[in-house]
């Protein structure tokens, strides 16, 4: 009898240890990243009173007689499904969904976590509530925005405000989109003079090409403007622009170049078709006529026209100073570098076309550039063509020279709209404006150059067996001897998923809580009613004696 009374107590002690773990449940149901835990019973030792016999010839076999000496605990298991994803519209909340905790050092502790609600101390460094440091990959690449190693250990995530980004050359630019493969071609030019008179002049040839706002022959007057007479029968007056017949009229683009110090300079190049399924591409700066030196006094020293060589502007002695005069008639005045007169020059063979950019601060920027000649496939395809772009820098501006790779081959050429446009690598300087963590857990900074740089990322740990971990307050895990070793990566590597600006609620069912809270108060009473029970035999035993 006293056998009850023991099995009752057990049964009471477990079902008060269930109720313990259900109030936590419950406890917990609006903390973040909580997981829920259930409790499993077993029963205890039985005590034997006849084992089980073998049948015979005579008689069939028997079962054993075993009395059960009450239940025990078997297991408090973690329950680790995915809770709801709660937004909260704070974009360094993080709620990780999947098999995969997010990684928390302090000191050499490491320690995991389901709780997402991070954000930046005042040294920039990602922390938790308690100031542990969030653990991911840091992009240790001054040059390189888009990719991050994640191969390496991982370190905190620090990202200081006010981070400055060094500004980066500009070494490629690609043109894109669609030329015009029906693009009419200029059948007839004529034009008019300052002075009011029609070219070609009386007695001359039809004009074969035309360079509007130039001087015109030796008649010294400026050229006005010009009417071109279309293979599609139609008209255009234009106020500017060289032209060309049999050509189309050039499409007029630009490529931004940065240079070492981070400055734009936009470039002009036009491009215009030749022939069937071939383009030119050049550049449309004005070249320069004719260069006047000057000593430090003003007084004229030498004066230069197309194919002459110019001396160098020193800002010294009987180069002091420089007119430039500029094949679209303007001028602009220097103390320093280096200029070639006339639109062209030839090295080692070949025929560069020069032009120059008067820049807003006063530099001038000298262009040099071979005429490229792009062709398509009959399918519209691009087959061939590239150019190389040479800018140097004077009067004023320190920047090196540089050199830039111009690739056309992703252009086409179909009978539609021209849509031409350069892309071109490079950016000024920048400094850190905001910080976002997108889906995949990478860290992204937008700097006020426009440029987005992919800062960290975030890593997470996967263990074999999840719920062996153990918990140590403060929704913490840390690693046990039944969790298996963490493996630490990314989310997408391990198949979870980080919804940025959230975080993941718990995944009490409160529903399944009451209900289970009433299974435990039944079982406690039931096993209460047996130590009762129990208790009043005891009694009545005692009262026989009597």
């Amino acid at each position: 009898m006293m056998r009850s009374l023991f099995s009752g107590v057990s049964g009471l002690k477990n079902h008060q240890t269930r109720m313990d773990v259900i109030g936590n449940n419950i406890s917990n149901v609006n903390t973040t990243g909580f997981k829920s835990s259930r409790v499993n019973f077993e029963d205890s030792l039985s005590q034997t009173l006849t084992a089980a016999s073998q049948a015979s010839g005579t008689t069939g076999g028997t079962n054993p007689k075993q009395i059960g000496l009450g239940s025990k605990i078997s297991a408090i298991d973690v329950n680790f499904k995915d809770g709801s994803v709660q937004s909260t519209g704070i974009n360094t909340d993080l709620c990780l969904s999947g098999n995969a905790l997010f990684v928390v050092k302090q000191g050499n502790q490491t320690f995991y976590t389901r709780n997402g609600a991070f954000n930046f101390d005042a040294e920039g460094n990602l922390v938790n509530a308690e100031g542990l440091y969030v653990q991911g990959y840091m992009n240790a690449s001054a040059t390189e925005h888009n990719s991050i190693n994640t191969n390496g250990a991982t370190s905190n995530i620090q990202i200081r405000a006010g981070k400055t980004m060094p500004s980066s050359q500009t070494q490629t630019a690609n043109y894109i989109n669609n030329l015009n493969a029906t693009a009419p071609t200029i059948t007839g030019i004529t034009g008019t003079l300052a002075n009011g008179q029609a070219i070609p002049l009386s007695g001359e040839d039809p004009l074969t090409s035309i360079n509007v706002g130039s001087i015109y022959g030796t008649t010294g007057e400026k050229i006005l403007a010009a009417v071109l007479t279309m293979s599609d029968g139609t008209t255009q007056t234009v106020t500017s622009g060289s032209y060309e017949k049999n050509h189309s009229i050039p499409l007029s683009t630009t490529v931004k170049v940065y240079d070492s110090l981070g400055t734009t300079h936009v470039v002009p190049i036009t491009v215009e078709k030749t022939a069937a399924n071939t383009w030119d591409a050049k550049i449309a700066a004005p070249s320069i006529t004719k260069v006047v030196t000057k000593d430090a006094d003003g007084n004229v020293t030498g004066t230069y026209n197309v194919g002459d060589d110019v001396p160098e502007i020193t800002g010294t002695g009987a180069t002091s100073s420089a007119e430039l005069t500029f094949s679209n008639g303007k001028t602009a005045n220097v103390t320093s570098g280096t200029y070639k007169t006339g639109p062209t020059v030839t090295e080692s063979g070949v025929t560069y076309a020069l032009g120059y950019i008067v820049e807003d601060d006063g530099s001038v920027t000298a262009l040099k550039m071979q005429d490229a000649t792009v062709t398509f496939k009959d399918t519209g395809a691009f087959d061939s063509g590239s150019a190389s772009l040479e800018l140097a820098y004077n009067n004023g501006n320190g920047a090196a020279g540089q050199t830039v790779a111009i690739s056309f081959d992703k252009l086409t050429q179909y009978a539609n709209s021209s849509t031409i446009n350069a892309e071109a690598d490079g950016y000024a300087s920048g400094t850190l404006d905001t910080v976002t963590i997108d889906e995949s857990g990478t860290v992204v900074g937008t700097y006020t150059n426009g440029v987005l740089r992919k800062e960290a990322q975030i890593a997470v740990a996967q263990f074999t067996n999840a719920p062996g971990l153990t918990k140590k307050g403060n929704s913490l895990y840390v690693e046990s001897n039944n969790s298996g070793t963490p493996n630490i990566g990314t989310a997408g590597g391990f198949g979870a998923t980080i919804t940025a600006s959230a975080l993941e609620m718990s995944n009490v069912d409160v529903a399944e809580e009451f209900s289970n809270m009433i299974i435990t108060q039944r079982g406690f009473q039931s096993n209460s009613k047996i130590i009762t029970v129990s208790d009043e035999m005891l009694e009545n035993l005692i009262n026989m004696k009597r």
